[in-house]
């Protein structure tokens, strides 16, 4: 019996372009960056203004390609900033669409992506659906525990990249994502390794505001005390130390780039300040997955490496060096996200999962448990 073709138009918006793909099933027919003039998007009052711009910029290269929008069975739009949600694909409703349109954790380019998603999907009556967005929250009640009363642990991971992973090394190995305990570390501009327990990411560190290991451009955890001096010093504006923590952290704030290619040059070419630094990231890496080994009390099945960083040979091995005693260690580098979003709305077309419903207002943590 053939299996049925699914054919599905995926979006993710950035601040400047807009990726588009179309997959039949799992395999990418067309993907393409579409580029957008500055001056246009500037034009624009707000982010969610564009929709109708990007939206025709989409239909137009969908034409152009030759891709017949009317074969289409669903658009799966990146996850925007909404409210804390579990994992999984969910189809764009009117509640979803208001919480995007005001920014209700902010404004931020993904959140065009359910919109394009439904405005496309709507003129063609098929569903629209987003995928693991950044607001996936499915810490157990200790894990957002501080140890300062007034702050709270968050969950904010690469949490597309982290799912698609997880589920494609489930697949090697021959069982279901749910029946295995993995630690999934995405390493990028950010790093996040997530305690993956079950199905469920049940711990994770907060890859943006100051958690973790630090990472090509973000400082991670730094001595609070330290930090507190430095902002009371009258140095230094809010901003700045913000800018310094994410953005110019990391080996940007040690040498100058967040290259990682350059600093391995920096390394062959003799450098030993470089030298250091990098190994001092693989070195905070390495102790972050074995937190999550704790967390998952030693009973891990895999521990994936992704992402851009998991393309260096040495420092994919200066990690495993540390923790292959903990459990296989399996790399897949790099981030496919429009392939993620793909799988993800297949799963659901394929009733393989069952789409999930965006939470009301009324929704609290408390429901997520």
């Amino acid at each position: 019996m053939l299996e049925q073709e699914h054919r599905i138009l995926v979006i993710n918006p950035g601040s400047t372009s807009t990726k588009i793909g179309v997959f039949d099933n799992e395999i990418s027919v067309l993907e393409k960056t579409l580029r957008h003039d500055a001056d246009v998007i500037n034009s624009y009052e707000s982010i969610i203004d564009q929709y109708e711009f990007r939206k025709q910029t989409i239909l137009e290269t969908l034409d152009h390609e030759g891709i017949n929008i009317s074969k289409l069975s669903a658009v799966c739009g990146r996850g925007g900033l909404l409210r804390p949600i579990e994992g999984g694909t969910y189809s764009v409703n009117e509640v979803m669409l208001e919480d995007l349109r005001a920014g209700f954790a902010g404004q931020h380019a993904s959140n065009l992506g359910g919109i394009l998603a439904y405005e496309i999907a709507s003129g063609l009556n098929i569903p629209s659906f987003i995928v693991d967005p950044v607001v996936v929250d499915e810490l157990d009640p200790i894990a957002r525990i501080s140890g300062f009363s007034m702050i709270e642990r968050k969950s904010i991971f690469h949490a597309l990249n982290q799912k698609a992973v997880a589920r494609r090394v489930a697949k090697e190995l021959g069982k279901k994502y749910e029946e295995l305990n993995l630690i999934v570390t995405h390493m990028g501009g950010g790093i996040t390794v997530g305690a993956h327990k079950k199905g469920r990411v049940v711990d994770v560190n907060n890859g943006l505001h100051g958690d973790g290991p630090f990472s090509p451009e973000r400082a991670g955890t730094v001595p609070a005390g330290d930090l507190v001096g430095l902002c009371y010093s009258g140095s230094f504006y809010r901003e700045e130390v913000m800018k310094k923590l994410v953005g110019q952290g990391g080996l940007v704030g040690y040498l100058g780039t967040n290259d990682a290619v350059k600093v391995e040059k920096m390394i062959e070419g003799g450098d030993e300040k470089a030298k250091l630094v990098y190994s001092a990231m693989a070195y905070q890496v390495a102790k972050e997955i074995g937190s999550a080994s704790a967390v998952l009390g030693g009973k891990v099945d895999a521990i994936i490496l992704t992402g851009g960083l998991a393309y260096g040979k040495d420092f994919v091995n200066e990690i495993s060096e540390r923790i292959n005693w903990i459990a296989d260690v399996m790399v897949q580098p790099g981030e496919n996200e429009l392939q993620a979003l793909a799988e993800g709305a297949l799963r659901v077309l394929r009733g393989e999962e069952t789409e999930k419903e965006y939470p009301g207002k009324k929704a609290d943590k408390a429901v997520l448990k």
